[in-house]
């Protein structure tokens, strides 16, 4: 084998290496915009469900103190009991928190690694 044989084989192994790192490259930024891509559309239709979610939460709220109101003859007493209700579902959550986080993050690390 002669030494320009040895330079040819040299050059092109720093060719294909090259390309590889080229490659490899390209495929992760492809790779990390279609993750960042995945999470900003997800953040978005969360943001937009949530904000009709809260609206419409909001003004059955609203009605349902009011109802309740009535029904109790005190407007301010049925903004109690809708409060009160409130207090009691975030004291659920509260108490519950780690039996939510389990399944949550299985969920969001499948949709991050997948």
């Amino acid at each position: 084998m002669s030494l320009f044989d040895i330079k040819e084989h040299i050059a092109e192994a720093e060719d294909s290496a090259r390309s590889y790192v080229d490659s490899s490259i390209q495929y992760y930024r492809l790779k990390s915009f279609k993750s960042m891509m995945q999470g900003i559309t997800v953040t978005a239709k969360v943001l937009l469900i949530g904000t009709m979610a809260a609206m419409g939460l909001l003004l059955l709220s609203i009605a349902a103190s009011f109802w309740i109101g009535d029904v109790l003859e005190s407007n301010a007493q049925g903004f109690l009991v809708v409060g009160g209700f409130y207090i009691l579902i975030g004291l659920f959550i509260y108490l519950f928190r780690r039996r939510l986080e389990s399944p949550l993050l299985r969920k969001f690390s499948e949709f991050y690694f997948d």
